[in-house]
């Protein structure tokens, strides 16, 4: 797609900029914790252990929004990069969203907690409530921020040619798929999960977040808010049942939102917003 001016907030990022996307993306994190699976020792000696505070695990964990931020640039410089960032600032949408994203998600961990006879929240630590909302917090700048590319670039990009539903599970297989060397780190939570349900789950919660993400006219607000109330540490562990109640959760929402879901009308497609007043040309 092209534009009438020349304006840098006004360009639009080519579906051709998918393929440096997910370079970047792959490039960082396999790259990261590939180099602890095939050298540890070296890797352990020049880095140090690697754990969920560790910067490089960070790094692998921020490469999708790396990623954006690169494609961004590349198309749309400084301005681009502004409107782009202004889709944090998108927060009209539907009031059921909000209210799915604060009461149905919790419910989903509590019902499958208490399925397999567990708790309805997380057990305390020695340290208290306050050390949880501390590490709640910590998460906001982790799992989130992934959505500057699933969401920020990726999905756009993908419902321009073809329906949201299509995009959703493509982004989540991509998604679940991006995760597999963290299963083969010993130092992390990912090797204690099994990688099959983990999958599924990854693609169901891409497509629970499609239609919040059109509803929202391609905010990035909402669909990081739902990503960080997945890994609040408040919920309790309750695998395999929450992936099991998500996959029906997800059914009823596509099934309710079959008229968008299956259709590109509506659909968010824009990486860099318009500005006001600028005409735009049919995407290429």
């Amino acid at each position: 797609m092209q534009t009438t001016s020349g304006s840098p907030s006004s360009k639009t990022v080519p579906v051709s900029a998918l393929v440096l996307f997910l370079a970047v993306t792959f490039l960082i994190t396999w790259g990261v914790i590939g180099t602890y699976i095939i050298a540890p020792d070296m890797a352990v000696g020049t880095f140090g252990e690697i754990s969920g505070a560790h910067p490089l695990f960070f790094l692998a964990t921020w490469s999708p929004a790396i990623a954006a931020f690169v494609v961004v640039a590349f198309h749309g410089g400084v301005q681009g990069l502004r409107a782009f960032l202004a889709r944090l600032l998108m927060w009209r949408v539907s009031w059921g969203w909000p209210a799915f994203i604060l009461f149905v998600i919790p419910l989903v961990f509590v019902a499958g907690s208490l399925i397999k006879g567990g708790p309805v929240l997380a057990p305390l630590p020695p340290e208290g409530a306050g050390a949880v909302v501390a590490v709640m917090f910590m998460m906001l700048f982790l799992g989130p921020i992934e959505e500057f590319g699933w969401r920020g670039v990726m999905q756009p990009l993908l419902q321009r040619h073809m329906a949201p539903i299509w995009a959703g599970l493509i982004i989540g297989a991509t998604w679940g798929f991006w995760h597999l060397p963290a299963f083969f780190l010993t130092s992390t939570v990912y090797a204690e999960w099994n990688f099959l349900p983990f999958f599924i789950g990854n693609v169901t919660l891409a497509v629970l977040v499609t239609p919040i993400f059109n509803s929202a006219r391609g905010s990035l607000l909402w669909p990081m808010l739902f990503h960080w109330q997945l890994i609040n540490p408040f919920w309790p562990d309750a695998q395999p049942w929450d992936t099991i109640l998500l996959v029906g959760v997800a059914v009823v929402v596509v099934w309710w939102n079959r008229d968008t879901m299956f259709n590109r009308d509506g659909a968010a497609t824009e990486v860099i917003p318009a500005a006001r007043g600028v005409a735009r040309q049919p995407a290429v």
